[in-house]
């Protein structure tokens, strides 16, 4: 349970009082003049504001010094009163800037000088080096609490700056997933719609395909975005439901774009390896970006998908030679498909280059760095 900062000073005053009391008897043993009842009510009176020192500093030690002159000039022995007035310089120390809490201290030094001399002190030199050492101190204490309190506060605001981009970061991280599933899928599903309907009346044996496609990709949509829900939903670090998609499944990927009606091939060079999940699920969401850009920008265009496994690398490139509008497709303002494309390289220190080609045609080529581990699995295959 927190307690309130009111609480705290009502508390602090209560024992700095308690103990000024109880330090009253002492002044008669002392040689001072004995405390009597109004000396008491002064005592309690210096103690009282500073229940309010948290909220008003400067005001809060004008009035504690304001009656301990008009104690210390009673003749009242001025050690009884001392504990509010420098709790009060180390407040305003701690909340305000050294303009207004330098000549604070050095007005409690003169206080404790004046106390000095109202009372005859046999050593003054004693007296002119508390007023000099216990304000100094006070004030640097107050100085070293303000300028922790303002690293805690900078840490606050960093901490928040840092939580604001990590949602933002995770946002646009989803986004991107969004996109990259929803816009392959989605193509797909109506670049088959559209040849149903086409051929609904003349070719049953296509329009049957043609649906048939529609229910695998819708089904495998759903299943990755019922892994993403479920990912978002856990509460603590399980994995989801089942594998993310990779460069494993490169062939499913490629059978649904030709069903889509873009003659495409598949070819795999190097011997292939298991890739970090990470790196395997860039590489593969930067394939199905690119023939999604394939079948919505391009249809009727041949593409090829190359994947080269390398000692150090892995390389994917697809190019089509498709004549569509070329501008749209290398636009990279707005939206999540290229400029996500260009995201995820970057995450996995990876290069890609996304552009037109010299003889016609479109191209993307990405090249993520990778372990050395292999495991062999045979050599080129070409689909």
């Amino acid at each position: 349970m927190r307690i309130r900062p009111l609480a705290v000073d009502v508390l602090i005053v209560a024992a700095l009082t308690g103990v000024a009391l109880l330090l009253g008897p002492e002044a008669a043993r002392q040689g001072q003049n004995p405390l009597d009842a109004t000396a008491y009510v002064l005592v309690v009176l210096v103690h009282l504001p500073l229940v309010l020192r948290s909220r008003a500093p400067v005001v809060v030690w004008g009035l504690v010094h304001a009656i301990w002159l008009v104690y210390i000039t009673a003749g009242y022995w001025p050690v009884v009163c001392s504990f509010g007035p420098m709790l009060a310089v180390y407040t305003v120390a701690s909340q305000r800037v050294p303009r207004v809490s330098v000549p604070c201290a050095a007005l409690m030094g003169a206080v404790w000088i004046y106390a000095g001399a109202v009372n005859d002190t046999a050593s003054g030199a004693s007296v002119v080096g508390q007023a000099v050492v216990y304000p100094a101190m006070l004030w640097r204490f107050g100085v070293l609490a303000r300028r922790s309190a303002e690293l805690a506060r900078q840490l606050r605001r960093e901490q928040a700056a840092r939580a604001r981009r990590e949602v933002a970061e995770e946002r646009s991280r989803i986004a991107r997933e969004l996109h990259d599933v929803v816009a392959h899928h989605i193509s797909v599903i109506s670049v088959q719609a559209g040849l149903a309907r086409f051929v609904f009346d003349t070719d049953r044996h296509t329009t049957r395909t043609a649906l048939d496609t529609i229910e695998a990709t819708g089904k495998e949509a759903l299943d990755e975005l019922r892994r993403m829900l479920m990912l978002l939903r856990a509460a603590d670090d399980s994995a989801p439901a089942g594998p993310m998609p990779g460069l494993a499944r490169l062939g499913e990927m490629t059978e649904r774009v030709r069903a889509g009606g873009i003659p495409l091939t598949l070819t795999v060079e190097g011997t292939e390896r298991p890739l970090a999940p990470g790196v395997d699920l860039c590489a593969y969401r930067v394939v199905q970006e690119a023939l999604t850009n394939v079948l919505k920008h391009a249809p009727g265009a041949s593409a090829r998908v190359l994947l080269r496994y390398e000692p150090h690398q892995v390389t994917v490139s697809v190019t089509d030679d498709g004549q569509g509008v070329i501008p749209d497709r290398v636009r990279t303002g707005g939206g999540h498909g290229l400029p996500g494309m260009r995201e995820r390289a970057k995450l996995y220190g990876g290069q890609i280059d996304i552009g037109p080609q010299d003889q016609g045609g479109f191209a993307v080529r990405l090249i993520l760095p990778t372990s050395a581990r292999t495991a062999p699995q045979g050599d080129d295959t070409t689909t």
